[in-house]
Order: structure tokens, then sequence, then C-alpha cells
């Protein structure tokens, strides 16, 4: 019998592993540089997100047995259970690669899996400048909102790098400083020497078990942090993050899902009542704790910078959000109507 060259034994043994350990067919689709999504739409094929839109991933071989199957085992790699009882799943693969999948007749045109994969490593600011994130002017003032132990939120749709940039922002905090985060799933990598991951619990079969942000977030309080920082935002956990950050807990950073700076206020509002807070409750702690909102946005396929704004209360006593600066094609910032407020701060925070 002829043995396999080096080549072919290399090619071997990564088939082998992509079956045993990763996505199967879809692995190639993961290892291709660049790619950060790798999405399957039951029949109508593979899809793929270099950060230019979606585009078809040749996958011939994958049918809907086929898919169905890969979505079960990669569910069983992440320690959950998929089948017809139980036919949605979230998680994450050893290697850190998220993994959402819907079986039929939930998912009509048959098995969808999404795939997102982790970044290695943080990168840099002059790596995002490079890649036309933010430009020079942006990375000034972000720069000066860590030195200046600003409490930040980050706002923006699905997929457009508010996790890169907030990995980026915790890399340039001082090595002195302790950095305790706080996520659904750990996807937060920052080159930093001092950081502690706290990530959720989910219950078991049984039910029971569960811990959740909420819980976390009380518990890193406790850890003495110097910059306390929360994944994404999205729940009644909002409460515990603004009343630590209301307790001098500055420096503190976080994500949260919305459509536009504008659009900021009606969603912490809508957090805060899943956490029993009234709007005037909400508001007050807010304003309190928040020192700037930065906006990203996705346009023509490029995660980048769009708004900076600061959060205020009109005359009826209402949560706003007022523009800072706005980024216009080239990266350069214009001042809005909020630039003195977020000026000042920037001020006081130099001089701490």
């Amino acid at each position: 019998m002829t043995g396999l060259g080096n080549g072919s034994a290399l090619a071997a043994g990564n088939d082998a592993r992509a079956a045993q350990l990763g996505a199967g067919p879809l692995q190639p689709a993961l290892d291709e540089p660049g790619v950060t999504d790798v999405l399957v739409n039951g029949a109508q094929g593979v899809w793929v997100d270099r950060g230019c839109g979606l585009e078809r991933w040749p996958c011939e071989h994958l049918d809907e047995p086929g898919a169905r199957a890969l979505a079960v085992r990669l569910a069983a790699a992440c320690g959950q259970r998929l089948d017809d009882a139980c036919p949605v799943v979230d998680g994450r693969l050893p290697d850190g690669t998220r993994v959402h999948a819907v079986l039929p007749p939930l998912a009509a045109d048959g098995t969808s899996i999404s795939l997102r994969t982790l970044r290695r490593r943080a990168l840099s600011v002059p790596e995002l400048v490079a890649a036309g994130m933010v430009g020079t002017e942006g990375a000034t003032l972000l720069r000066g909102l860590v030195d200046g132990r600003a409490n930040v939120l980050v706002s923006g749709a699905t997929g457009v790098g508010k996790t890169t940039l907030l990995a980026a922002m915790l890399s340039l905090v001082p090595a002195d400083e302790r950095i305790v985060c706080i996520e659904e799933a750990p996807e937060l990598n920052p080159d930093h020497p001092h950081v502690v991951r706290l990530q959720v619990r989910r219950a078991n079969v049984q039910g029971a078990g569960e811990i959740g942000l909420d819980q976390l977030v009380r518990a890193a309080v406790r850890m003495r942090p110097d910059r306390l920082v929360l994944g994404e935002c999205r729940g009644p956990e909002v409460r515990d993050v603004l009343g630590a950050l209301n307790t001098g807990h500055d420096g503190g950073w976080a994500t949260v899902h919305a459509n536009a700076a504008v659009d900021v206020p009606a969603r912490l509002t809508a957090l805060g009542a899943l956490a029993g807070m009234d709007a005037d409750a909400i508001a007050a702690q807010a304003v309190s704790a928040l020192d700037a909102v930065v906006h990203l946005r996705r346009t023509s396929g490029v995660r980048r910078l769009a708004e900076v704004a600061v959060l205020e209360r009109d005359t009826r006593g209402t949560l706003t959000s007022r523009l800072a600066v706005t980024a216009d094609a080239a990266g350069a910032l214009v001042p809005g109507p909020g630039w003195d407020r977020l000026a000042r701060r920037l001020e006081v925070g130099s001089g701490r």
C-alpha cells in the first residue's frame, strides 16, 4: 500500500480534526482569513462574511441530513443538546467559535447554522485606524476616554465591531490596573496583563443552576476591579451596572445594541423596565453613570466609528442623547451640540 506524503497526511489530519472537533465541511470557511461569520441557510446553501457583506461559499456536499447531523454534533461539542425536543441551541466550541443552530420545523427551509469566529487577539489602535474603523482624531478621542477613566457605552447593531473596539480600548488601560470582564460567553481578549473574565452559567436540563449577568456584576464589584466591563447589556443587569458605575467604579465600559446614538435612551429605558426601574430612575442613573456613548455603524461593508454622544435629561426629565461629535466619510470628527460637555469631561479626566 502506498503511504501518504507529508502534504496528504497533513490534509487528512486536518479533515479528521474538522470532522471530530471543528465545524466539519464548514471548517475551511472558518479558517479563511478575514471571515467573521459562516451561515448555513437550510436548502439555500452556505454564506460567509469577510467584512464586505455576505457571499456564497461553495459547499456542495452539505445536504439537509448532513447539516442536521453537523448541527447536533456542534451542539454536543458546546455541551448542549439539540433535537426535536430542544430545537434551538446557542453555545461555544472549544476554540471559542460561537454556534447558533435551529432545526426544522422552526427553521422552515432546513437546518440553520450560524457560526461566528473568535478574534484570537485584540487589535491595536493603529490597526483600527488602518482598517478604517476610526480616524486619527477618533483614535485620540477614544484614548482620552480611557486615560480620563470615563464610563463609556459602546452602541451599534450586531456585527459592527463593538467587541473589537472594546478590546482595543481595554488594551490601553495601564498595566497596574485590574480589569474584570463580565460576559455571556468569553469574547473579550484585551492585550493586558491583569484581566479577570466571568461568564454566565446556563440552567441545566432540570432548569436549575443558572447564574446570570446581574449576579456576576454584583460579584465583580467585590473583586476589587479598577475597570468594570460588561460585554453586552441586554437585560435587568443594567440596574446593577449603572449602580456600580455610580458608586465609584469609574473607567467602566459596556456595549448595547442600538440603531443610533439617539436611540440609546430608549434602549436603556426598555432594559431598565426589565429590572423594575421606571423611566425617571433609569434616566437619573444613566446620566450620572455614563460619560459618553460611542456608536459604531457599518457602511459599505466597513465597520466604523460614526458618532459620540452624551446623555442628558430634558426639561421634562426624559433621558435624551445629544451628539458630541459625528465622523465624516474620511473619519474626521465634526463637533455637535454636546461637544462642550464631552470636552469638559475629557479635561477633568486628563487632570486625574
